[in-house]
C-alpha cells in the first residue's frame, strides 16, 4: 500500500497537499492544469522533493526521508533518460547495475527483457538508430529488470502519436500487472488517464484521495470541467 499521510509540498509560488492511500496494484491517472504539481507530487512520492510536512509510507514502512535509489519505485520520464553513447542493452541494464557490470544470469534478464518488449535482435543498437517507440520500449524494458512494486510514470510517451502512446500505456500496464506492481501515470491526455480504473484530480493546491475514473468523468467538477474545456 501507498500511504501520503498528511502529506505537505510548500513552495514559493504554491502549496500542494495530499492524504490518501493507494492499495498494492492500483493504478492511477494523476491529471489537472499545468503547473498545478502533478510532477511535483511524483518526484515527491519517488524522493527528488522533500515534503514540508507529513509522511510517506510503503507497505506500512516510512520512506520519507529515503533516497530515491532506496525506494520501492522504478521511474520512467518522458524523454526516457536514455544515454546516448549506451547500445540498448548496456541501457536496460543500468536497471539492475549502475556500474554495468552485470552476472551472467543478470546478463540473461537484459536480454528477457529487451524480449518481452519486442526488441529481441536490438540490443547492439544505440538511441539514435531506433525509432521513439523503440526508444520508449528500451525504457520500459529497463523499468521491466528492475521489479520493483511501484512504477512511476511522468508524461513518458507524451511525444508519441495517439496509436503508439495506446501500445506504450498497454505495455507498461501489462508488465505492471504481471508482478503486481502499483502504476502512477502523470498525463495531460484525457483518453489516457480514461483508460485507467482510478484518478487523481491535482488542482487548487490539493491532489484530491484517487477517485474512480469513469464517476469522475461522468460527474466532473469544476476544476475538470476546465482541464477538458467544457
Amino acid at each position: 500500500m501507498l500511504d501520503l499521510r498528511g502529506v505537505v509540498l510548500r513552495y514559493p509560488d504554491f502549496t500542494l497537499t495530499a492524504d490518501w492511500h493507494l492499495p498494492q496494484g492500483a493504478e492511477v491517472a494523476i491529471i489537472g492544469p499545468s503547473g498545478a504539481g502533478k510532477s511535483t507530487l511524483l518526484a515527491a512520492i519517488a524522493g527528488f522533493e522533500d515534503l514540508s510536512a507529513g509522511a510517506i509510507l510503503w507497505q506500512g514502512r516510512d520512506i520519507t526521508r529515503l533516497r530515491p535509489g532506496l525506494r520501492p519505485m522504478a521511474m520512467l520520464f518522458q524523454d526516457n533518460n536514455l544515454f546516448p553513447h549506451l547500445t540498448a542493452f548496456d541501457n536496460v541494464a543500468l536497471g539492475l547495475a549502475p556500474s554495468g557490470r552485470l552476472s551472467a544470469a543478470g546478463r540473461a534478464q537484459v536480454t528477457a527483457a529487451l524480449a518481452q518488449v519486442g526488441l529481441e535482435g536490438f540490443a547492439t543498437r544505440r538511441p539514435a538508430q531506433l525509432s521513439g517507440g523503440q526508444q520508449g520500449r528500451v525504457a520500459i524494458a529497463r523499468v521491466l529488470v528492475q521489479q520493483r512494486p511501484l512504477i512511476l510514470l511522468d508524461e513518458p510517451f507524451a511525444a508519441l502519436g495517439p496509436a503508439l502512446r495506446r501500445e506504450m500505456l498497454g505495455l507498461v500496464r501489462h508488465i505492471a500487472q504481471d508482478i503486481g506492481a502499483t502504476l502512477l501515470l502523470v498525463t495531460h491526455d484525457a483518453t489516457e488517464a480514461r483508460a485507467l480504473p482510478l484518478t487523481v484530480l491535482v488542482s487548487e493546491g490539493q491532489a484530491a484521495a484517487p477517485m474512480a475514473t469513469d464517476a469522475l468523468f461522468a460527474d466532473p467538477p469544476p476544476a475538470l470541467r476546465a482541464w477538458l474545456g467544457q
